[in-house]
């Protein structure tokens, strides 16, 4: 079995960020604002590509791209052909992509709530939806995007059921592209397995979500069921809580013992991908390398581990 380890967004080695963004408010101040947003988006493109190199350099395969590379992009107000405009540098970053075998996909912000009650909110998440898959689509990936479940007014039940009548309003190659994750306040791994069979999606399982929201059932029991919604690696969320007071947040770490406790239970099953979810990204994902060797734990590459 193989395990590939991957991290979020931004490199702290590099110290360089994707996610410079601007304000509508302050978008509307400036004289020439498109020449300036435009100077925003080739400068996040210009440190995606660095970090692309990054990860190739050092045998990091999986990563997860800023949904803030193009600020205001789908703003109804904010016109600008963003994937004719830079269809070129996304072609190469694309091509960089797969010559290099990485695999790369993101995470819609928050405020993406299919199951909003909100007609509005439900508009622009399908619009974010379907930029994302028209900018992989010209970036030539069969990449994917993560989404909760959302929304609980009204109750679990017809909130899945907003989920469901929305998520038919998309298009079939939006669909397609769409993971749900269970959350770690409100949908469970059984709400959110449920929906991702319903609806014939994956499912991403979320482990410190579970360990924040469960009704005691024991994860280990689902899991073969959650890969199976999968037709390529499937892949988990890991995250460690920040203390014992603030058992959501996210460490800027990995718990290696409970790292340990966790693979030690899913031997034997398929390969998969892990997106470690710690603040300080690819030194975390590191430093967790650095205690699995010292826990005699083997690896193949810098990166990928086999058990």
């Amino acid at each position: 079995m193989k395990i590939r380890l991957g991290y979020v967004a931004i490199t702290k080695t590099l110290d360089i960020t994707s996610s410079h963004t601007i304000t509508y408010t302050n978008y509307q101040k400036l004289e020439n604002r498109n020449e300036k947003l435009f100077e925003i988006i080739n400068k996040n493109l210009d440190a995606l590509e660095e970090i692309l190199k990054y990860n190739v350099r050092n045998n990091i395969h999986f990563y997860r791209m800023s949904s803030s590379i193009f600020p205001l992009v789908t703003h109804p107000c904010v016109n600008y052909d963003v994937l004719s405009i830079f269809e070129s540098r996304l072609i190469n970053i694309g091509s960089f992509i797969k010559d290099n075998n990485l695999r790369v996909d993101i995470h819609l912000d928050h405020f993406c709530i299919l199951n909003s009650i909100n007609n509005e909110v439900v508009r622009s998440t399908i619009n974010i939806i379907n930029f994302y898959k028209n900018m992989f689509k010209t970036m030539k990936l069969k990449s994917k995007m993560v989404i909760h479940i959302g929304s609980s007014v009204g109750g679990k039940e017809e909130s899945i059921n907003r989920f469901i009548n929305n998520f038919k309003l998309l298009d079939k190659e939006s669909q397609n592209m769409l993971i749900v994750e269970n959350d770690d306040k409100i949908y469970n791994i059984k709400d959110t397995l449920y929906l991702a069979k319903k609806l014939k999606i994956p499912m991403v399982l979320d482990y410190h979500h579970y360990m924040c929201n469960n009704e005691k059932e024991n994860v280990f029991d689902y899991l073969d069921e959650i890969f199976d919604t999968w037709d390529i690696a499937p892949k988990i969320h890991f995250s460690s809580p920040k203390n014992s007071r603030e058992k959501c947040a996210h460490h800027d770490y990995i718990n290696v013992d409970d790292f340990i406790f966790f693979l030690e239970h899913i031997k034997n099953k398929r390969d998969f991908d892990v997106m470690i979810e710690a603040k300080e990204k690819d030194n975390a994902l590191f430093k967790l390398v650095r205690q699995l060797k010292y826990k005699c734990y083997k690896f193949i590459d810098d990166t990928i581990l086999e058990i």
